[in-house]
């Protein structure tokens, strides 16, 4: 059983912040879990790989600790023929192995320093997202940095990627797509000089077939971006360092309500300036769900970040920042429609009622039209995630939630895993980790596609704790080379 430090004020013997305590602790081993106690039935008609990515820092950190930071840690539940496999291991990153060797924490944080800073470097960690490609998985981390190729089976970290990307960031952001029907990678990079953004196309088979520089106005802080079948969404939004603290190496941003947020659609292997801006309300936008396209539009569906008011309705830009640095979420399932004929851009919320983010999907379908996304209900004072949520994405509504415990429950990204010779879009399951912080009990959840309102088919019992982290995905047997 691995020694989880969750009854810990300080697990390190200091005080860093709020955000390695309590249920954030990590923990401290990598290990193997079979035949655990299941309620339910593990279904025989899913088989695969859920892979869980986040934060899980080793040794003490230098300063206040930030959520961003921490080494990555890959949590993976393999389901083969009804039997369930758990394991966990670190993502051997190049900033690991030199702390592995120096027996103590070599780098800084966001809260202190900036990615770049020479006198006071952080750490490349990897530890906010994994998708499936070419066989492996490959993880990213939020600043955007080199990627890292990953054995979906044993989690052994292959080899970092660095030929993966070029340019003058030299990284892929935290978030890549990876369409499914050609293999391909996509992917951006951003950094804080001139042209300020890059835009790339990798192979199934792992070669930079693509690269061209983006221009924008300045320095931006996106965070994902969109694909369809010919296209790619690039993200330019109203959201900057501040520029003295970037002088004196520190990280700090700025929320401008004047700058509206703009998509721009370039074709998948477009020059530079084949890409088209469409205009929108001022908002940060996290995650994507979806995008595809309908006749001459571009349909991209995505969880808005709605923006803080002031109490005469206007925009309070500090505290706007404030809830993206501290992932303070409140966000609405939104879609907009940009019309590559007539160069109008739409826009609409489809369901005002629920603060929804970190999105799923069946994600053999990205960059076609998806009409199920699952979402989870986020607790908009703190980074837990509360329920699962079931949405119709042509008309927003909600058709079908379950938590255990809505004040006590703490889910993980959910996805979406086809059932074995599935006949429909949501014929399959979706899974997720549960931890309830009343009941102290851990679980792996399996729900039903079909009818997540049921509650889970499956329940998997953990013998502790698994802290919550970041992004997640679903790897098909014929997706993973390993697999047999």
């Amino acid at each position: 059983m691995s020694a989880v430090l969750e009854d810990l004020e300080a697990p390190f013997g200091h005080n860093h912040g709020p955000m390695l305590t309590g249920n954030f602790a990590p923990i401290t081993d990598e290990e193997i879990l079979e035949d655990l106690p299941v309620e339910g039935k593990i279904p025989t008609d899913l088989n695969g790989v859920y892979l869980r990515n986040g934060p899980n820092p080793r040794f003490e950190p230098k300063g206040f600790h930030h959520y961003f930071d921490g080494d990555g840690m890959l949590h993976a539940g393999q389901f083969r023929n009804g039997a369930f496999t758990y394991r966990n291991k670190w993502i051997r990153t190049e900033g690991w192995n030199r702390n592995d060797q120096t027996g103590e924490e070599s780098f800084w944080g966001v809260m202190v320093s900036v990615k770049d800073s020479k006198d006071m470097p952080m750490n490349d960690v990897s530890n906010t997202d994994v998708i499936g490609h070419g066989g492996k998985a490959v993880t990213s981390w939020y600043l955007a940095g080199v990627p890292y190729i990953i054995d979906p089976m044993t989690l052994e970290t292959v080899r970092a990627a660095p030929e993966y990307v070029s340019g003058p960031g030299k990284g892929m952001s935290a978030h890549f797509k990876v369409d499914e029907h050609t293999g391909e990678l996509l992917f951006f990079d951003y950094f804080t000089k001139k042209p300020h953004m890059s835009y790339g196309v990798v192979s199934a088979d792992g070669k930079l077939t693509h690269h061209v520089p983006i221009d924008l106005p300045g320095d931006r802080l996106m965070h994902d971006m969109g694909v369809t079948e010919h296209y790619s969404i690039l993200h330019d939004v109203p959201v900057y360092h501040d520029e003295e603290a970037l002088k004196a190496g520190r990280h700090k941003i700025r929320f401008d309500a004047s700058l509206p947020i703009r998509f721009g659609v370039i074709p998948r292997y477009g020059a530079s300036d084949s890409i088209r801006w469409f205009e929108f309300s001022s908002c940060f936008l996290y995650h994507v769900v979806n995008c595809w396209e309908e006749g001459d539009e571009v349909v991209m569906v995505a969880c808005r970040y709605m923006p803080a008011k002031h109490d005469d309705g206007s925009i309070d830009e500090e505290r706007t920042a404030k809830m993206i640095g501290g992932l303070e979420m409140d966000a609405r399932l939104w879609r907009y429609r940009m019309n590559l004929k007539t160069g109008e851009g739409r826009e609409e919320c489809l369901n005002p009622d629920y603060n929804v983010e970190f999105p799923g999907y069946n994600s053999a379908l990205t960059g076609r039209h998806t009409k199920w996304a699952y979402l989870i209900d986020h607790d908009p004072k703190i980074l837990r995630w509360t329920g699962i949520r079931k949405f119709n994405t042509d008309t927003g509504e909600s058709v079908g939630e379950w938590s255990d415990d809505h004040e006590h429950c703490w889910y993980s990204e959910p996805w979406f895993a086809p059932a074995d010779n599935a006949t429909a879009e949501d014929h399959g399951y979706v899974v997720a980790f549960c931890w309830n912080d009343k009941t102290r009990v851990q679980e792996l959840q399996v729900f039903d596609a079909r009818d997540i309102g049921a509650g889970p088919v499956a329940r998997i019992k953990f013998p502790h704790r698994i802290p919550p982290g970041f992004h997640a995905c679903w790897m098909k047997p014929d997706q993973i080379d390993s697999w047999n």
